[in-house]
């Protein structure tokens, strides 16, 4: 029972966010160039490895107020199978495979990552306590990525890029908080102390809205290339059935959304399958 709980306290699913950081380099055409992809190897295992590393940090932080959650309880720390000891070694392995990875890259993206990894830290310890800054933080893990992916591969990030991921890890954090206060209920401030100063329709509204916007910006990102207009649809389903799961109380997690819901997994299959066809296969 051990090897798997340990094994689970990297959280490996959550790594589907580091994929991010093949971005700048998928959609500006270039990933399939000669020695591309191998080149994305070490960013993305440094990522992961750092990332892991804060979820391990965040789990021992919390493992009082996740034994009350849930699903949160069942998770390695607070479940008990792991040890506060060992859990503590398992992230410092990791943040230390992350950094020394990192040097074998360049100065900036070593910048990146502790960037990445003190912003983690902060929000474990406080920063996820504080209303609307709690969100912030999350979409700020996935533009360090976003830039570190352009940092690996020496490719600029566009500035229309940069603002759908912004508003789309604004989206989707909201929309995990909402399915947290939903399920919670009265004991959602006990387990989150962010969660009680969100007024009731706050977070809704936050959802709609960035939503709405995510909408637009991917909108003006991919009307440079006339062929990739056609995944705007794409992008409206998912960001619909993403509403439809939350608010319908069947999840609010990202990563697992995407897993087990079918209908987010098959149009995120359609959506990379177009993109790749409309940028690769038209050349």
């Amino acid at each position: 029972m051990m090897c798997p709980a340990v094994v689970r306290i990297f959280r490996p699913t959550q790594w589907l966010k580091s994929l991010i950081l093949l971005f700048p380099s998928f959609l500006g055409g270039e990933l399939l160039a000669p020695g591309m992809i191998g080149r994305g190897i070490l960013p993305l295992v440094s990522f992961c490895l750092a990332s892991s590393s804060t979820y391990i940090l965040n789990d021992i932080i919390d493992r009082e107020s996740d034994r009350n959650h849930p699903r949160k309880n069942k998770r390695p720390i607070p479940s008990g199978g792991v040890s506060i000891p060992i859990a503590t070694i398992m992230g410092l392995f990791s943040l230390a495979g992350a950094v020394i990875l990192a040097f074998g890259i360049s100065t900036v993206f070593i910048s990146i990552l502790v960037a990445y990894v003190l912003v983690s830290v902060m929000y474990s310890i406080y920063l996820k306590n504080l209303p609307i800054v709690d969100l912030f933080c999350i979409s700020a893990g996935f533009l360090f990525r976003l830039q570190a992916g352009g940092e690996a591969y020496n490719i600029e990030v566009s500035e229309w890029l940069f603002l759908s991921v912004f508003l789309l890890s604004i989206f989707l954090s909201t929309g995990k908080r909402l399915f947290e206060k939903k399920i919670l209920g009265d004991a959602a401030g006990r387990h989150r102390k962010s969660l009680e100063s969100y007024p009731p329709g706050f977070l809704d509204g936050i959802m709609y809205m960035t939503g709405g916007a995510v909408l637009v910006t991917y909108t003006l990102y991919v009307i440079e290339h006339h062929v990739l207009i056609y995944t705007v649809p794409l992008c409206c389903f998912g960001l619909l059935r993403y509403i439809l799961r939350v608010k319908a109380g069947l999840g609010g997690d990202p990563t697992e959304s995407l897993l087990k819901d079918g209908p987010l997994l098959v149009i995120g299959v359609l959506w990379a399958v177009m993109v790749g066809w409309g940028i690769y296969g038209t050349n």
